[in-house]
């Protein structure tokens, strides 16, 4: 007859104390990652933490007051900078003793609201949005339930939720003011079509577009091209922006993603890029920078916007009440294309 399998005793915060040769409180203030604990008993808690096994309950430290648990939202997966902001948040908030779960929106307000609410019935701590399509009011209606920050959304007078953005329109002066420089003045915009009320960083950069080319005297030359539809008018494909009649010496693209696909577009149609054409995007995302692609494009510091998200959302936490709206310097980077 089989001997019955004996069953491991469950091993509890108290568990580790006792290995430690610590108290509780002790051991809960390493896993709070709380002030004052020095390296010596740090590291003992964590040799009988790894010897023992032990992992903390997140439902019971939920009941305590905090699960030590962040909420990332995505917009998607598919753009490197989303990435590039992920990998600054991580190790922020791994400093901190928190662990994050991911989920990605796809662009569909749906999904990202049943995404928040999930999140919020899972007892986290707190919200990153990365670019989320939801509008300020919806934002701060789940800011009032749960500490949030809010990445890609430009608003200012937000009081629910806190914002770190690199500062759009400053990046999109910058574009002007360098094609400027080097003696365009037929410089249009390719974007996407502003929504009502909205907040987004393309709307951003299409404001600084314009108020930059006003600046230099250009405001009537200052064209934006939106190719997408327009309430829910179809708009014409990315590769008739060629047609543009007079066409334009210059563009500056809202992201890299379709400014590399208007210069596939321009070689293909035999249009010399910067020659017949200069070309400028927004992200400096890694591919711009390969030789064969060589984009001159905006950097806008995602790594430290992600930091600077984790930063504030833990304040946040902790039990700041004022917003805090952060805006980082962007830098251009010039390259082949321009």
């Amino acid at each position: 007859m089989d001997k019955p399998v004996q069953q491991r005793r469950k091993v509890t915060i108290r568990s580790v104390a006792e290995d430690a040769g610590v108290s509780v409180a002790a051991v809960s203030k390493v896993l709070r990652n709380a002030y004052g604990v020095s390296d010596h008993l740090r590291a003992k808690v964590q040799t009988s933490i790894e010897k023992l096994g032990y992992r903390p309950s997140t439902a019971a430290r939920g009941m305590r007051g905090r699960t030590y648990t962040v909420g990332v939202l995505l917009v998607e997966m598919v753009n490197p900078f989303l990435s590039q902001i992920v990998m600054g948040l991580k190790p922020a908030l791994e400093d901190a003793n928190y662990q994050f779960l991911m989920g990605v929106g796809g662009a569909e307000m749906k999904i990202e609201g049943s995404l928040i609410d999930s999140m919020t019935d899972m007892r986290m701590d707190g919200l990153v949005l990365v670019a989320p399509r939801l509008h300020g009011e919806l934002l701060a209606q789940y800011a009032r339930n749960i500490p949030t920050v809010v990445i890609g959304h430009h608003e200012p007078s937000a009081t629910a939720f806190d914002t770190v953005n690199s500062d759009d329109r400053e990046g999109a002066r910058l574009v002007v003011r360098s094609l400027v420089a080097a003696g365009h003045r037929d410089i249009h915009m390719a974007s996407l079509p502003p929504r009502s009320g909205s907040f987004e960083v393309y709307t951003e950069r299409e404001l600084g577009f314009r108020e930059a080319m006003a600046e230099a005297g250009l405001g009537d030359r200052a064209k934006v091209w939106h190719f997408r539809e327009v309430d829910g008018q179809p708009a014409p494909p990315l590769e008739a922006f060629f047609d543009i009649d007079p066409a334009p010496t210059a563009v500056f693209v809202w992201s890299d993603k379709h400014a590399i696909q208007l210069l596939d577009a321009a070689r293909a149609r035999g249009i010399v890029v910067p020659r017949d054409l200069a070309v400028i995007g927004y992200d400096n995302t890694p591919i711009a920078n390969l030789s064969m692609i060589g984009l001159s494009s905006v950097e806008q510091r995602a790594g430290e916007i992600g930091r600077m998200a984790a930063q504030s959302l833990m304040s946040r936490i902790e039990g700041r009440t004022t917003p805090e709206h952060i805006l980082i310097q962007p830098e251009l980077s010039r390259r082949a294309s321009s």
